[in-house]
């Protein structure tokens, strides 16, 4: 039995969460407002140990200096772990500094990708290697169904959320396919509420069934997800966002566009979403230093209207499906209406 006391909280509030807050601030740490599972070990009335889960991610896991190298970081880990068993999830990711790796590899961490500031692990041996064979086995399918634009340069990649699929996505993807041989479209996998990540992939198939050299891909945990975008060991906030992207940056150009051999990357402009504004930087900055180049197009426009898969989400919010269709697919309109998702935003 451990001489530490154990303390769980789902996650904790006011005074314990304060306590927790001050611990993490002295290692270096910010607290993730996102966590839903905290577990503290606490010698006397002193916080010595902590470490926290969100959704299949671990994170904020600190040792205090003092108990360093008495196994306190293995009850940590062990206590996150068996609540994530406990939910049923089995394939889980977490971060630390690249100078924690081996700490971290003794606890069933293997590292997936590492940049100057992050270093990204999952609990599957060869997990990430797994999911870029997918890829190359995807796309040896759909090469073998699909026909190659002959009079097309190069190989296109795009990375999108289709919350829904609209005539902005489709525009994107159709150049895209105009002027490469092939283009991979990688499909968000992050659930977020209303539609589901499939309902999402399903209305992307449909809307580009008929571009023959288009080969569609989930990104699972590994592109633009909650898992490649910690924040909370980034004392620097204002700079963690941008650091952050170049763990995103370093897993695609490294091992996904290495494998399928891409070497151009679509994204269309951002006016109005900061966040998305300042990723589309980075990847314009970095993305060429790779050899890859970066195609940035202006939003399509309708009925004098930007089209935006969030004026969309909104309309439907508001009850007014009908006043938007013009930005949606025949194929996506048929789909939403289908699974009954016109009505199902709060």
């Amino acid at each position: 039995m451990s001489e530490y006391e154990r303390k769980i909280g789902t996650p904790f509030h006011s005074v314990e969460l304060e306590r927790l807050k001050q611990f993490l601030t002295q290692e270096s740490l910010a607290y993730d407002e996102r966590i839903t599972y905290t577990v503290v070990f606490e010698d006397g009335d002193e916080i010595v140990a902590t470490g926290s889960c969100e959704a299949n991610i671990l994170k904020c896991i600190a040792v205090a200096p003092r108990v360093q190298g008495q196994n306190v970081l293995a009850l940590v880990v062990s206590d996150l772990v068996q609540h994530l068993a406990d939910n049923g999830i089995f394939h889980y990711f977490g971060f630390t500094k690249p100078e924690h790796k081996t700490v971290f590899k003794y606890m069933g961490l293997y590292p997936v990708a590492e940049t100057e500031r992050v270093l990204l692990l999952e609990n599957k041996r060869g997990g990430f290697s797994s999911y870029v064979q997918s890829l190359c086995a995807e796309t040896a399918n759909a090469k073998a169904h699909g026909k190659e634009n002959e009079h097309g340069v190069g190989i296109g990649a795009i990375i999108a959320n289709c919350n829904p699929f609209t005539f902005g996505h489709r525009y994107l993807i159709e150049r895209a396919a105009s002027e490469c041989r092939w283009v991979h479209v990688f499909v968000l996998s992050a659930e977020q509420g209303w539609l589901r990540a499939q309902d999402r992939f399903n209305m992307v198939q449909a809307g580009t069934s008929d571009l023959q050299n288009v080969i569609l891909h989930v990104t699972s945990d590994y592109l633009i997800s909650p898992v490649v975008f910690p924040t909370y060991f980034i004392t620097e906030k204002d700079k963690a966002f941008s650091i952050n992207c170049m763990l995103d940056v370093k897993i695609f150009c490294e091992h996904i566009a290495k494998s399928l051999e891409i070497t151009k990357r679509y994204i269309g402009t951002e006016p109005s979403n900061t966040v998305t504004r300042e990723y589309n930087r980075i990847l314009k900055e970095a993305l060429p230093k790779a050899g890859i180049d970066v195609i940035e197009l202006p939003r399509l426009a309708l009925h004098g209207n930007t089209v935006s898969a969030s004026s969309v989400r909104s309309a439907i919010a508001d009850g007014n499906f009908d006043s938007i269709t013009y930005m949606l697919p025949e194929t996506t309109r048929a789909y939403l209406q289908s699974v009954g998702a016109v009505h199902a935003l709060p």
